[in-house]
C-alpha cells in the first residue's frame, strides 16, 4: 500500500492507495507541535479502524505546506511504519515549469495541483483551491506553470471578522437563498458567500483576459462543492486532485515514465 499525505495549514489528509486507487483516506487538523509518536498513535488507530494492516504500507509521499511537520513524519514512517518516505520539492520534484523568478516560492500543494490537472485535463487551466488560503493557480497547455493569485480562505475570513468585531458572532459557511441578509448572521453568511462568488468571478475573468485564451477551471478543497453550485465561473469539481497528483508524481518516480499531458 501507498500513504498519501497532504500536510495543509488547517488540515492534514491522509490516504491509502492499492495499485493507484484509493482504498480509505482520513483529515485530521494540522497540529504544528504534533510529534511522530502522535501521528503514528493516531494513523495506526484510523488504520486498524478500516480493517486494514498498517504493516502493509510499502511507501509514502508527502506534500507539506508546514515545515514544522516534516521532520515529525519522517520519523513516523521510519521508526513506525518502516517504510521509506519522499517529500515533494526535497525528495521528490514536480516535473512542471515554473515559469517564475523564484520558483522556489510556489508551494508543493500549488505544484501538486497544478501538475494534477495538467495530467487530468490538459489545455490552458485555471486551478482554484479553497483551502486555507483561496489560491489561482495557471498552467498552460504545454504543462507550465505560469503563477496565480493568492486571496484570504473562507473560514480564515470568517473568523478575522468574528475576533475584530466585537458584536459579530462566529458563524459558518453556507449558500443564503437572497444575498440581502433579514439579519446579523444571515447578512454575514451573505457577505461572505455571495462576496467569494464575487472575487471568483472577478478573478477568473481578470485571469482569462490577461491570458487571451479559453481556460477551464477546475476546484478543489472542501468548499469547491458549494460555491461551484452557485457560479458558472467553475466548470469542473475536483476535490481528491492533490491526492491524485501525489500518486501519479510516486509512480512516475518509480516508472520513469513522463507525465501525458
Amino acid at each position: 500500500m501507498l500513504l498519501a499525505v497532504d500536510v495543509g495549514n488547517t488540515n492534514t489528509v491522509f490516504a491509502l492507495y492499492v495499485d493507484r486507487r484509493a482504498i480509505v483516506s482520513w483529515r485530521l487538523a494540522t497540529v504544528r507541535q504534533r510529534t511522530s509518536d502522535e501521528y503514528a498513535l493516531a494513523l495506526v488507530q484510523l488504520i486498524e479502524m478500516a480493517g486494514l494492516d498498517y504493516r502493509k504500507i510499502d511507501e509514502a509521499i508527502v506534500a507539506s505546506v508546514v515545515p514544522e511537520a516534516n521532520i515529525a513524519l519522517r520519523w513516523m514512517c521510519r521508526d513506525r511504519l518502516n517504510c521509506p518516505v519522499s517529500f515533494v520539492g526535497e525528495d521528490i520534484q514536480v516535473p512542471l515549469e515554473v515559469a517564475l523568478a523564484n520558483p522556489s516560492e510556489v508551494g508543493a500543494d500549488r505544484l501538486v495541483n497544478a501538475f494534477a490537472a495538467h495530467h487530468q485535463y490538459g489545455g490552458d487551466l485555471i486551478v482554484l483551491d479553497f483551502g486555507t488560503a483561496t489560491t489561482f493557480d495557471i498552467v498552460d497547455a504545454a504543462g507550465t506553470y505560469q503563477g496565480g493569485v493568492i486571496a484570504p480562505g473562507i473560514n480564515l475570513s470568517l473568523e478575522a471578522l468574528h475576533a475584530a468585531a466585537a458584536k459579530l458572532p462566529r458563524v459558518g459557511v453556507q449558500k443564503p437563498q437572497r444575498v440581502i441578509g433579514d439579519g446579523t448572521v444571515a447578512a454575514m453568511q451573505s457577505g461572505v458567500f455571495w462576496g467569494y462568488v464575487g472575487l471568483v468571478e472577478g478573478l477568473v475573468a481578470r485571469i482569462r483576459g490577461e491570458f487571451a485564451k479559453p481556460m477551464q477551471t477546475i476546484a478543489t478543497g472542501g468548499l469547491a462543492p458549494l460555491f461551484a453550485g452557485a457560479t458558472e465561473a467553475i466548470e469542473k469539481v475536483d476535490r481528491s486532485l492533490t491526492m491524485t497528483g501525489l500518486v501519479h508524481l510516486y509512480t512516475l518516480s518509480k516508472t520513469g515514465e513522463e507525465a501525458r499531458s
